[in-house]
């Protein structure tokens, strides 16, 4: 494993995240793989977090059309005009229902079929795969580590166990 995966893997990957910016940024980040390699990803995530505003929900549920053409000719994000309408909208989703985090724990434990079809009815660019890896690589389903992963023991000494609360 190259030295970003293994930093994300050991330092982020299946654990809880604190802030409802942080959420909505690995959900970004998340939509933004579909298609690519997550060392890509992880590659280009100093310019998403410039590019978004550090993914501060308010700010980008506001983004304008000017927004949205600067952001197109942003070379240090993936310029694919549905993943950025995407990030736009689900900003204003998010919003709009007032907290992520609570959102997600409401709801929290489903399993992925019923994850999926909920954030296929409540954000745009959720498929199953987008879903999956978003709520694998913040702790609401388990199986982020196997048995023999180190981090696997320090995620509450069990990949299976329930997500922590912050």
């Amino acid at each position: 494993m190259d030295e970003w995966n293994t930093a994300y893997h050991n330092t982020e990957y299946g654990f809880p995240l604190a802030t409802e910016d942080e959420l909505f940024e690995r959900l970004v980040l998340e939509i933004n793989q579909a298609g690519l390699s997550w060392l890509t990803i992880l590659k280009k995530r100093d310019g998403f977090r410039r590019a978004y505003d550090n993914f501060h929900i308010p700010t980008v549920a506001a983004y304008s059309d000017a927004d949205r053409a600067r952001l197109l000719a942003d070379p240090g994000i993936i310029r694919n005009r549905l993943k950025i309408n995407a990030a736009i909208e689900n900003a204003r989703r998010i919003q709009a229902m007032g907290s992520f985090r609570s959102f997600l724990d409401a709801h929290h434990p489903l399993d992925r079929t019923a994850w999926t079809k909920l954030f296929k009815k409540t954000f745009v660019f959720t498929g199953g795969e987008i879903v999956n890896e978003f709520l694998l690589s913040t702790g609401y389903l388990p199986g982020a580590h196997d048995a023999d992963c180190p981090i696997y023991h320090q995620l509450n000494g069990s990949a299976s166990a329930p997500r922590r609360s912050r």
